[in-house]
């Protein structure tokens, strides 16, 4: 199978996520998707008030090396069981989800461009950029809501630890991008383009 690796980097909230299910819901069965978060190394030994207060926006937060060999493997037309993580916890959860090869694989999150064997492993890099009001507007609401955070917990992890990730990680990594889309999956006309690219190749 002619594997076709997109990255999709950016900030927190940026809307990766976004673009990430408008293009499976596009093409489906022939996507994949794996998520740099559920590659946050596991801290089981750590008691959760101190697993709270690691720096999880620094590069040494994840496990990029088994990403790295997870992708290789779907490259070379095998599944793979990728770890989960609970946000809830702070820790991953134990359980695994299959990953299937497929023609376009996409992996997703906000530091996968700084790493850069994993970058060489991407055929289109795409970074979603977002202004920052929108982008902490979107982690608040989201943290809150869905994973069980306090405002105070967010406001905090911002400050101490996703701004200045953000600052000295994720957005200078956005000069290795091959496309740089404003608003992530609300762009229509980047939309349009990054479907038309991968249906080519699907059809290829």
């Amino acid at each position: 199978m002619d594997t076709m690796i997109i990255g999709i980097a950016g900030g927190t909230g940026s809307g990766k996520t976004t673009l990430t299910e408008k293009l499976k819901a596009e093409f489906g069965e022939d996507v994949s998707v794996l998520y740099h978060d559920n590659y946050y190394k596991s801290h089981s030994e750590m008691p959760y008030e101190e697993r709270t207060k690691l720096n999880y926006d620094h590069p040494d937060a994840f496990e990029t090396d088994l990403m790295i060999r997870d992708i290789q493997a779907l490259r070379r037309g095998e599944t793979v069981r990728c770890p989960v993580y609970d946000y809830t916890i702070h820790d991953r959860s134990g359980e695994t989800v299959e990953v299937r090869p497929t023609k376009v694989i996409i992996v997703e999150g906000i530091l996968i461009f700084e790493n850069q064997a994993l970058r060489e492993l991407m055929d289109i890099k795409i970074f979603v950029d977002t202004d920052a009001d929108v982008r902490i507007l979107r982690r608040i609401m989201r943290d809150v809501k869905k994973r069980g955070r306090s405002l105070d917990s967010v406001v905090k992890q911002y400050l101490t630890t996703v701004k200045p990730m953000h600052e000295q990680f994720v957005e200078p990594s956005k000069r290795f991008a091959d496309i740089v889309v404003l608003e992530g999956g609300h762009n229509l006309v980047a939309l349009d383009m990054i479907i038309g690219r991968i249906r080519a190749h699907v059809a290829g």
